[in-house]
């Protein structure tokens, strides 16, 4: 009875050490999970920092667009195809060239 006694104490104590790896591992809040969610944060940390660098990006135009008259004859010119009096338009293709034995 003895022995009886020792092995049920010692099947409980198994028993419960399984269980706690079993929440540790398998949980809802267990290891496996942690380590999703981690790399998804790390992801979308990712993406925030592209976002933010786009938005610095957009501001330093907004801000060069309501200070200065460089930006916009920029835009212009980029845009819109602006050619100032007595300029000459230039434009050079990119194009590859076919070479005929005519």
């Amino acid at each position: 009875m003895k022995y009886f006694s020792q092995f049920i104490l010692l099947a409980l104590a198994v028993a419960v050490l399984l269980g706690l790896q079993y929440q540790y591992w398998l949980g809802e809040n267990g290891r496996f999970e942690h380590h999703k969610l981690t790399t998804q944060i790390e992801e979308q940390q990712h993406l925030n920092d592209n976002q933010v660098a786009a938005n610095k990006l957009l501001r330093t135009d907004v801000q060069d667009l309501k200070n200065g008259l460089e930006a916009v004859e920029e835009h212009a010119r980029l845009d819109l195809g602006l050619i100032k009096p007595n300029e000459t338009f230039v434009q050079v293709s990119t194009a590859p060239t076919t070479h005929s034995s005519q």
